[in-house]
């Protein structure tokens, strides 16, 4: 299956501010999942799709009041049950914060079980996020 990236966007206003007067880290990290699960959620049932693990959110530089976030959110790794998304957040051409996010695939008892997908890297950029995120379980190695 070929890599989709999908996009969705936040103008941050002032209750997203924590008091520094900048973006709270718990609203950017709810916009991160909602990202991430929007593109997991594309190629498998999101009724049985959840989180699992953020597995990094590196900050960049802060953001203000009035400024607008885009989130690019991308699955790059499927294991049997998981999917793993890269998640990018820029305001205007300034990349602000990105990492990783595992969901799995759940059966209707919370089990995991196995969605059917397959991630096929198509260009070096790619091929890169796709090792970078096989590194986060090197237990499946």
């Amino acid at each position: 299956m070929d890599i989709q990236t999908f996009s969705n966007y936040h103008l941050v206003k002032s209750e997203d501010l924590n008091h520094h007067g900048t973006l709270y880290a718990g609203r950017t990290a709810e916009w991160f999942v909602e990202s991430g699960f929007i593109a997991a959620a594309s190629l498998s049932d999101p009724t049985h799709t959840v989180c699992l693990q953020i597995h990094g959110m590196v900050f960049k530089r802060p953001v203000h009041r009035g400024e607008i976030a885009c989130f690019k959110s991308r699955v790059v790794y499927s294991g049997t049950s998981k999917l793993v998304t890269h998640i990018e957040m820029s305001v205007g051409e300034k990349l602000v914060v990105e990492g990783f996010i595992t969901f799995v695939h759940v059966d209707l008892e919370g089990k995991t079980s196995p969605h059917g997908v397959q991630i096929i890297p198509k260009t070096d950029e790619e091929k890169v996020l796709q090792e970078r995120a096989k590194k986060l379980f090197p237990q499946d190695e």
